[in-house]
């Protein structure tokens, strides 16, 4: 594929897929159901598997969420959509880690899970030629480590759904400018 073809395809990627903006918007939901958990009077452990179980919907709800924002949420005419669900996946292993601190630390599981999430975002950038995905990525991997050291988990999960609040904003914006 040469590199002509190879942006145009990028950029019809970006187009119909709204630059992911159905996951981030589901991920505010996410993040808003952590908070409300660890606000809870659970014991910390509970809080953390309650906390991997409020992740399990993101699927389902960036699905509802595309249908009205007019997104095939699986183009199979773009080979590129495929490369999106990879990077997505591309996470998965590192959710080994975010276990690992789930039994080791468990008062730093979110802050673990909310830099495993930030860090996903940086191939997107290239993806959507999005000036976004490249700062969200930074921002919120380096504002998870410091909020998450300094603050309690419901802390940080507020702080995160606050991040992907102006996230959405940003994508909305970029999209806003392929009219």
């Amino acid at each position: 594929m040469d590199k002509q073809l190879l942006e145009q395809t990028k950029k019809e990627c970006a187009r119909g897929q709204k630059r992911g903006l159905h996951f981030i918007m589901a991920s505010v939901i996410i993040w808003a159901m952590v908070a409300i958990v660890h606000f809870t009077g659970l014991p910390i452990e509970t809080k953390n598997l309650l906390t991997f179980c409020c992740t399990c919907p993101l699927m389902p709800l960036a699905w509802l969420i595309s249908k009205p924002l007019g997104i095939t949420f699986n183009d199979k005419e773009n080979p590129l959509t495929s490369l999106g669900i990879i990077l997505s996946c591309a996470q998965l292993p590192y959710l080994l880690i975010v276990m690992w601190v789930y039994a080791a630390v468990p008062d730093k599981m979110v802050m673990t899970l909310a830099m495993v999430f930030g860090a996903h975002l940086l191939p997107f950038g290239w993806l959507y030629n999005s000036r976004a995905y490249y700062i969200m990525a930074g921002m919120v991997t380096l504002g998870a480590l410091v909020v998450g050291l300094m603050y309690p988990p419901q802390v940080l999960a507020l702080c995160m759904v606050a991040a992907e609040v102006v996230f959405c904003l940003l994508l909305m914006a970029e999209n806003k400018k392929d009219n």
